[in-house]
């Protein structure tokens, strides 16, 4: 036996000092928390920076330029006969009435003692918009016994005109205008002073429907609104139902082989599909095949329900696969069917992911623009409501999201500003649709 010794015991320092791996450990602590802190910092900064960007450019859209004048409806230009008929008064068009709105632009500004050279009538027309006319033409079809009369009118202003009240349009840039001139701007300078021109909320923005190219001051966003309610309507009655069967079936009814195996990822892959593919397969399908009416809501819920169907899915398993086994095997052991067990206990306790799942489809599918574009519902004009139910779903209409890619395109830039504004209304739509998917998500809950 030989006499081994024993090795020294390691120096230790004391534990309450740190030693130096320690120290290298809390300083990447320290750097890892930074990095985080500072990528929260800038998604923040980037985040305030686009709503202020969109609140900024899109405000004036909810006002409007208005101009009060006094029409004296010529009986001589507007009923010649002097019968009153109403057909013979539909037979004067809007270029009828433009000459009576000049001569009350003229009329007003005299009243309103301001010194301007325009002294014709046809130098009032840049002052106002060309829908002023069918304004006055309604009013006169709607009131035949008004004839002869001299009427107070808030007509709208040109867009010019309105832009530059809004800061939208500059003194410098009227010398490339054929539309307006300098005398024009100093017209209306004066005219606000006067009270005559007042800018003001524009309620028509939100209730109004699109215009023509020479009316932006008279485009809203109202009808495209009814549009997109339409879509959403065959979106959630199609895709919630069969998604939500689809999920419970492969969750907790189907076997598990190949074929199960195969539709899962198909699934998958199809939530990763570009939502341009599932407009072209709606045009082939529901137009070229089906020959559905094209630009109609009915049309653009079908292919929207096609790319929510994958999200409603995955969303609606992963809800199920969050109740745990022992809810199952606790309604087995008492006697309840597979079935019983399923719609008595798991799916009243995965609802609440359900309905997030459900909405955050809705609200993908909402601000949806290349589906619709290939279904034609951005190169439809959408001037009027739907009359009734089936109108709603089958007559051509456009959509919110459609609507604002249809604005931004077009020359005029006050179509621009109201592409904007129709950004921070479908912002507002989308937050209401989340903030309703959080209550429902509170109502619905469950602990176990």
């Amino acid at each position: 036996m030989t006499d081994a010794t024993a090795p020294a015991a390691p120096a230790r320092g004391s534990l309450k000092a740190a030693d130096e791996r320690t120290r290298k450990r809390n300083a990447a602590e320290k750097r890892f928390r930074l990095y985080g802190l500072t990528a929260v910092g800038i998604g923040l900064i980037l985040l305030v920076t686009l709503l202020s960007a969109i609140v900024s450019n899109g405000v004036g859209a909810f006002q409007q330029t208005f101009i009060s004048v006094n029409v004296f409806l010529d009986p001589e230009r507007l009923d010649k006969q002097g019968n009153r008929d109403p057909a013979d008064l539909r037979k004067v068009s809007t270029f009828g009435y433009t000459p009576l709105i000049q001569n009350a632009m003229l009329a007003t500004v005299a009243d309103a003692g301001v010194q301007t050279p325009l002294t014709k009538g046809t130098d009032m027309r840049p002052m106002f918009s060309a829908g002023a006319a069918a304004q006055v033409r309604n009013f006169v079809l709607e009131n035949p016994d008004r004839i002869g009369d001299t009427v107070a009118f808030r007509i709208l202003a040109a867009s010019r005109v309105d832009g530059y009240l809004k800061g939208r349009v500059q003194r410098e840039d009227v010398a490339r205008d054929k539309n307006i001139d300098a005398e024009h701007l100093d017209l209306t300078d004066a005219l606000v002073e006067a009270g005559v021109v007042e800018k003001t909320f524009n309620l028509a923005f939100i209730t109004g429907s699109d215009a023509s190219e020479s009316r932006a001051e008279q485009a809203g966003i109202g009808v495209a609104m009814i549009g997109s309610f339409f879509m959403m309507l065959v979106v959630l009655g199609l895709s919630l139902p069969i998604g939500v069967a689809a999920s419970i079936y492969l969750e907790e009814f189907a076997p598990k082989n190949r074929f199960t195996d195969l539709i899962e990822v198909n699934i998958s892959n199809l939530a990763a599909v570009p939502s341009i593919v599932f407009g072209i397969l709606g045009l082939a399908v529901f137009i070229q095949f089906a020959h559905l009416p094209q630009s109609a809501p009915l049309v653009g819920g079908l292919v929207l329900t096609l790319m929510t169907l994958p999200t409603i899915i995955i969303s609606t398993r992963a809800s199920l696969k969050a109740v745990p086994p022992s809810i199952r095997d606790a309604a087995l052991g008492v006697g309840a069917s597979k079935m019983q067990t399923v719609f008595h206990h798991v799916l009243p306790l995965a609802m609440p992911g359900i309905l997030t799942g459900t909405i955050i489809g809705l609200a993908q599918a909402l601000g949806e623009t290349a589906p619709l574009l290939l279904i034609g519902m951005v190169g439809f004009i959408a001037s009027n409501y739907p009359d009734g139910l089936a109108s709603g779903f089958l007559d051509p209409n456009s959509a919110m999201p459609a609507q604002i890619y249809e604005w931004a395109k077009r020359a005029d830039p006050a179509y621009y500003e109201r592409a904007w504004g129709g950004i921070i209304i479908l912002l507002v739509f989308l937050l209401t649709m989340n903030f309703i998917a959080i209550l429902l998500r509170r109502r619905f809950e469950r602990r176990w």
